[in-house]
């Protein structure tokens, strides 16, 4: 270092002392101790140099603050900074600044001013935000054009005092690539994870329940959802007018609408995903070019609800296991659900093997005009037991070329094409 360099770092100890802060290295990277209480966190923020750690000790810090240099805040033990009702309470305008072990409350109330328990702006470029507790805040952890930032490991609770529409999402992401968010758990708010215009992040291993939806995807490119726990929420995966996207591995179980949404998503890899007691476990509106594969769908009171205006989706050794209905389609064309001779498995399909190749040796078809015409007229349901619906039904059960279109599988699969993942209940034996 320059004597001009060292006489600097001097006088911003100097000015760090006189606050009450204890500087506890001289070296260029130097480790500042924070008490809790009055201006001292404010003051410590304005004295420190880039490179810098701010330790910020036990009790409360007040807020709200705004990080200026790329610097180091992490908390000892109890470390609180609480914004006491306004605006946002830790605000980062500057890159590389790395947020840790911190418990941060108290945000503003105003969903206008993106008022958050953490904002990231557009200049706090490569930030990482780890280990915090983020408590009663309007939105938790907000990215607002922080490219390539980390959130991770992080417990973020909502404002439970507002209405679920009123609130802020536990992380929300606006036009912000090569975003990493891994490993959070979120409870309580408006939307879990919210992405809006963005392209090449990814979302992987988070847990959210008590929400609007889990994640909630839109305008967002060429990104990753892997490895994801939904539960609880009115929709698991609400996936909307984004397209590329690999939609792997995650769990869906007990959200009350869908477990996996998609509309106007296009050119996804969905693969590996269980959804388990859902109203219906995927819902699919004008989605196309998506390919389903190795998913898990159980216990729905539909499997899969896929709307006409869908086009080219692949499905394949997929599992529908014990849905009131399988498949809700609604449309004339026909569809068939298998490829290359490989279809998916149906656990109520009752039927016979007999070259033993694993297929099923006749078609599966899980609709019929009856469905359509309910569907179409829900009063329907009052002739569902008549004699004459039973008959039209058995003529098409001997007759399929009087069936409408719709969706077929020509090489259904006789069992399960994979061992059910961990955590989802196994397949009962039929009997």
């Amino acid at each position: 270092m320059t004597r001009r360099g060292r006489t600097t770092r001097r006088l911003l100890a100097a000015g760090v002392l006189a606050a009450g802060v204890s500087l506890a290295s001289g070296a260029p990277a130097a480790t500042l101790e924070v008490p809790a209480g009055g201006e001292n966190l404010r003051r410590a923020l304005e004295s420190a140099a880039a490179g810098d750690i701010l330790r910020l000790g036990p009790g409360t810090h007040a807020g709200p603050v705004t990080v200026t240099r790329p610097l180091t805040l992490e908390g000892e033990g109890g470390a609180i900074v609480d914004g006491g009702g306004a605006g946002q309470v830790i605000r980062v305008s500057a890159p590389d600044v790395t947020i840790r072990g911190l418990i941060v409350r108290g945000s503003g109330s105003t969903i206008a001013k993106m008022d958050a328990g953490i904002f990231l702006d557009r200049s706090a470029e490569r930030a990482v935000v780890a280990d915090n507790t983020l408590e009663g805040n309007l939105f938790g952890i907000y990215i607002w054009g922080a490219n390539e930032a980390v959130v991770r490991h992080n417990r973020i609770a909502g404002n439970t005092e507002l209405r679920m529409s009123e609130a802020g999402d536990g992380i929300a992401l606006w036009n912000s690539p090569g975003v990493l968010v891994a490993d959070n758990e979120i409870v309580g708010g408006r939307d879990g994870i919210f992405v809006n215009t963005s392209r090449q992040d990814r979302f992987i291993g988070n847990r959210m329940s008590k929400l609007r939806f889990g994640i909630h995807y839109m305008y967002a490119n060429d990104s990753e959802v892997s490895g994801n726990i939904s539960a609880g929420n009115h929709i698991g995966f609400a996936i909307m007018f984004s397209e590329r996207l690999a939609i792997r591995d995650n769990i869906s179980e007990d959200d009350r609408e869908h477990g996996l949404m998609f509309n106007y998503a296009n050119d996804a890899s969905i693969a590996g995903n269980v959804v388990r007691r859902s109203d219906k476990c995927v819902f699919i509106y004008n989605a196309n070019k998506n390919r389903f594969e190795k998913n898990w769908f159980e216990s729905c009171g539909v499997g899969i609800h896929f709307t006409a205006g869908s086009e080219r989706n692949v499905m394949t050794d997929n599992a529908f296991v014990r849905n009131r209905t399988q498949v809700m389609y609604v449309g004339t064309r026909s569809l068939d659900w298998s490829e290359k001779g490989h279809g998916n498995y149906w656990s109520d399909n009752a039927a016979f093997d007999l070259n033993g190749d694993g297929i099923a040796d006749t078609a599966y078809r899980p609709n019929d005009v009856i469905d359509k015409v309910q569907w179409s007229y829900p009063t329907a349901k009052l002739l569902m037991n008549s004699p004459a619906v039973q008959v039209i039904r058995w003529a098409q059960s001997q007759f399929p070329a009087l069936h409408p279109g719709g969706v077929i599988d020509s090489a259904p699969l006789m069992a399960p094409p994979f061992a059910p993942p961990a955590g989802a209940r196994p397949e009962e034996k039929k009997g």
